[in-house]
């Protein structure tokens, strides 16, 4: 009988998609759904990324280089060199998104069996990744009373074994909005240091930062050898369909190889590129107003979340994202039960169960994390559904 691969069957599903099909029944029975679970924001595209494209004169849609055009290489290199890092082109290989990056990262520095200590809860696609590269996430539990800080250094250091190969973070972090302090950072590296592994440094909410500054491990002291940058436009610049993003590394034998893994896949799509060549071109202070949005947006959700009889949730410092806990019995059945039984005057609310962002069984049954990607109206709206949803929710603890 013929049957997919273990890896295919191990993959998981994505914890902020998997509940689409009960969203769709819901809208299809008139149900507005207020989409809250995943990082697709509603803030305009920058015109000129799209006038780019539309304005192009081109006769031939060719391959572009491997690496990516240089044009786009070396303004990215400027906009990194503008928010204080040490990049030339040259450290840069442009990705179909910023999940190529990731994949490339993980293909590069992972033997199958190797390990890669990532601080808990995370973006639920490691886990996918790991599987593809036929590595094993060993996850650090952070916790919500102390709003995800890094864990303890020593608990990552007892995680080291000799299968050990990098550290991952997400900073500022996906799913819990928490930005690393510069002594976090600097922990992190020396223990890399110590050890001899990557630090890969996921910083697709570099520019979405509003309580604590933003740094950039490869900003530190003898970072060069041991950081690897995994970037993106999609969510700076409001462009996820665009999917163009970078893998950053001063290493060129790590540039080398991820140079042949992107041999595979020829080259990154050539529009796209000429979309983000104008979106690297955008002053710094084209982020002011996109900040002080979802700082507004971030605050409203804090008030009425508080607000909520048993419901607690730490203040995120960047992102788009809070982490809540809520008085549920189990946030799965929750947000499948918002979906199929529950409706506020036509409406309802779409989340993502946090438990699809642990890795540790059993963890994150009572939190979810909501992504602030929508106006302040709809948010409103939203809260209103959730606040009402959780006094009349069967399985309330």
């Amino acid at each position: 009988m013929l049957q997919v691969s273990d890896r295919g069957m191990a993959l998981p599903l994505s914890p902020y998609r998997k509940l689409t099909p009960y969203a769709d029944a819901a809208e299809s029975r008139g149900v507005h759904v207020h989409h809250l679970n995943i990082g697709q924001p509603d803030i305009e595209t920058p015109p000129t990324m799209l006038a780019a494209v539309q304005q192009a004169s081109i006769r031939v849609l060719e391959y572009s280089p491997t690496a990516g055009y240089p044009s786009y290489r070396h303004k990215l290199a400027s906009y990194y060199q503008r928010v204080g890092m040490p990049v030339v082109a040259d450290d840069i290989l442009v990705t179909t998104g910023g999940s190529e990056a990731l994949l490339f990262a993980f293909m590069c520095c992972f033997n199958p069996g190797d390990e890669l200590i990532v601080p808990e809860p995370f973006y639920g696609p490691y886990l996918g990744f790991a599987e593809a590269a036929g590595a094993r996430i060993v996850p650090v539990m952070s916790h919500l009373d102390n709003g995800f800080a890094l864990p303890p250094i020593v608990e990552l250091a007892a995680r080291i074994t000799p299968r050990t190969k990098a550290i991952l973070i997400c900073n500022p972090n996906n799913p819990t909005g928490y930005v690393y302090r510069r002594d976090e950072l600097e922990q992190l590296l020396a223990l890399c240091q110590e050890h001899h592994l990557y630090l890969f440094s996921d910083e697709a909410y570099r520019e979405f930062c509003y309580d604590a500054p933003f740094l950039s491990p490869l900003q530190l002291h003898g970072a060069a050898e041991h950081v690897v940058v995994l970037d993106t436009i999609s969510k700076r610049y409001s462009a996820c369909g665009a999917r163009i993003g970078a893998f950053v590394t001063k290493s060129k034998a790590l540039f080398q190889a991820a140079f042949k893994f992107a041999q595979l896949r020829v080259s990154p799509p050539g529009l796209a590129q000429l979309f983000a060549e104008a979106a690297a071109e955008l002053p710094l202070s084209y982020f002011d107003h996109t900040k002080a949005e979802y700082r507004a947006r971030r605050d409203l959700l804090l008030r009425r979340l508080r607000a909520m009889p048993g419901v607690e949730c730490p203040t995120p410092s960047g992102t788009f994202y809070i982490m809540a806990r809520l008085p549920v019995d189990s946030t799965e059945r929750f947000a499948q039960w918002l979906l199929e039984e529950f409706d506020h005057d036509g409406q309802t609310v779409m989340v993502s169960p946090a438990s699809g962002f642990y890795a540790t069984p059993g963890a994150g049954q009572n939190e979810v994390r909501l992504a602030y990607v929508l106006n302040l109206p709809a948010l409103e709206a939203a809260m209103n559904c959730l606040g009402h949803a959780l006094e009349v929710y069967p399985g309330r603890c």
